[in-house]
């Protein structure tokens, strides 16, 4: 479900010094977000003295400054010492006007202001919640895999064309951006990188296999490279999820993949995530989006924001103990019969967080 620290990450960590009290840069977002970013907030500070500041961002953004992610707020981020976002989106910022702002370009732009080029979500389900997985308990166990995505390059990034009757989304790779999320993904391996591609149809997934194979055999010829074409890896994540180590892919590819992968712990609701980079502080959140549908209602589960506090903790502050506390209270609370509404249960926001805060 979380990562362990088991992994070697740095790679991509951003490692630079911090001032005594750690700034942290909030970004509640739209929905849900505001509601589970704020149980994090209280998780955290039942554990260290951090600084917050809170800005605006996505939909809320918008509403308030016309853009989704204002100057003021990009400039904050990049003097922080780490990221912490809950979600942007909803169908109020719903629109196929290319001129009109979106809630998703504020996250775009925030990777891309950032150097954000690594996107890592550790996946392995809890035994407590083998049977909230939709995949039979006997394909889950055992499961442990990492996705490495890709996230400033590619088709969304590309150069876009609109008409009346027409449109276009240019895909671009270069060797310098294979080559780095490569390494990055190589160097969190324990034993296996499955580099996944559409090779056979795209000519940058042809460039994208030579890189990685190039790199392979040149610095991490210990470790085992296999190259999977990304709908036979979409096929295999379902059937067998615990051949995967760690899965290193492209953009467009690795949005998909991870949600679907996502859904092996038992619930989206559950995965955190880190984007990481070598040029300003990391971001982290959870996989799941903004939930207009039940935003307001008290429902959301807040573990995989709980989840996403402890990889900033550890990957963005270097705070090892204080992120395994999170993740064993997590653990222990879930084992003992947690369960939000996502995981087949009735818990509330609230309720998940104290059954949270009586394990820290």
């Amino acid at each position: 479900m979380s990562a362990r620290g088991d992994r070697d990450w740095d790679a991509a960590t951003y490692d630079r010094p911090q001032a005594m009290t750690p700034k942290i840069v909030l970004l509640p977002g739209d929905g849900i977000g505001p509601e589970i970013i704020a149980p994090a907030v209280e998780v955290l500070n039942a554990l260290t003295t951090l600084e917050f500041e809170e800005h605006r961002f996505g939909g809320a953004s918008i509403d308030a400054h016309g853009t989704a992610m204002t100057d003021e707020t990009l400039e904050a981020c990049r003097t922080a010492d780490a990221v912490l976002l809950a979600a942007v989106g909803g169908p109020k910022w719903d629109t196929t006007d290319p001129a009109q702002p979106r809630p998703e370009q504020g996250l775009l732009g925030l990777r891309k202001g950032l150097g954000l080029y690594a996107n890592l979500r550790p996946v392995k389900p809890l035994p407590a919640l083998y049977d909230s997985s939709p995949l039979k308990r006997e394909r889950i166990e055992g499961t442990d895999l990492l996705v490495v995505r890709e996230l400033t390059g590619g088709i969304y990034f590309g150069e876009k064309t609109r008409t009346a009757d027409s449109a276009s989304d240019l895909c671009t790779y270069t060797r310098e951006e294979i080559e780095r999320i490569a390494r990055v993904a190589f160097g969190a391996a324990r034993s296996r990188v499955t580099s996944v591609d559409k090779a056979n149809v795209l000519e940058t997934s042809r460039l994208w296999r030579e890189v990685v194979r190039e790199l392979h055999s040149r610095e991490f010829p210990n470790i085992e490279l296999e190259h999977t074409l990304v709908d036979n890896a979409a096929m295999q994540l379902v059937s067998s999820p615990r051949h995967f180590d760690v899965i290193v892919t492209e953009n467009m590819f690795g949005d998909i993949l991870s949600d679907e992968a996502a859904m092996i712990t038992g619930s989206i609701g559950m995965l955190p995530s880190a984007s990481l980079g070598g040029e300003g502080p990391g971001l982290f959140e959870p996989v799941h989006g903004s939930a207009p549908d039940i935003a307001g209602t008290g429902a959301a589960n807040p573990l995989a924001m709980f989840l996403s506090a402890a990889l900033m903790l550890r990957h963005g502050l270097a705070l090892e103990a204080e992120a395994v506390a999170i993740e064993s209270a997590v653990d222990r609370a879930l084992a003992e019969g947690l369960r939000t509404r996502d995981l087949g249960g009735g818990a509330s926001t609230g309720e998940a967080t104290r059954a949270v805060l009586q394990h820290l």
